[in-house]
């Protein structure tokens, strides 16, 4: 990429990396979109509502402008793809979680965590299970770039009290963006 963020340039520019490079090239992509969040900010719009933006979609990747409402919190979760993530407002805190053996009381449990500020970048690996929460009390705005057709993966989540395993519910997640954003209707 050459120096500024511009949305078209940079999907292009991932397509590319993605069927040449994979994750690696994908992330330096986001390194140096990052660079300047402002711009991408700028590029993208300041985030008003929480919400997924689909920027593109192909075989080889997924991109969204995925927009964190405040204190949202994402139950775990996991993709069965790896994820690269450049925030570019806001923070987003992650919990990793690994899974235990069949006979623990819990599938899975806390393993580590990683907070992403604005012009941070992370990965995420395949097999990895997430939880995610924007801890302020004001949107955060990342470009998630995921190595497959997202859309059609099929995932997991973990229930938020017992940790039991279950299908990803979309609907359930939507309705956990609709209650972030009637919370900003009510500021």
């Amino acid at each position: 990429m050459t120096a500024g963020f511009e949305r078209d340039r940079f999907i292009a520019d991932c397509e590319a990396a993605a069927a040449g490079g994979g994750q690696r090239a994908i992330r330096a992509l986001l390194e140096e979109a990052m660079r300047d969040p402002a711009r991408v900010l700028a590029e993208l719009g300041e985030p008003k509502r929480a919400g997924i933006e689909l920027l593109h979609r192909s075989k080889n990747i997924t991109i969204l402008n995925l927009v964190w409402g405040p204190h949202m919190t994402v139950m775990p979760h996991n993709h069965h793809m790896w994820a690269t993530i450049g925030l570019y407002t806001g923070r987003e805190d992650n919990i990793f979680w690994r899974h235990l053996p069949t006979d623990a009381r819990r599938p899975i449990e806390a393993a580590g965590a990683s907070s992403y500020f604005a012009g941070d970048v992370g990965t995420l690996g395949p097999d990895i299970v997430h939880s995610v929460t924007n801890p302020l009390g004001k949107t955060t705005g990342a470009l998630h770039v995921y190595g497959g057709d997202f859309l059609k993966q099929s995932r997991e989540q973990w229930d938020e009290e017992t940790m039991a395993e279950q299908p990803y519910d979309q609907a359930g997640a939507r309705k956990l963006f609709e209650d972030s954003n009637r919370y900003l209707d009510r500021g």
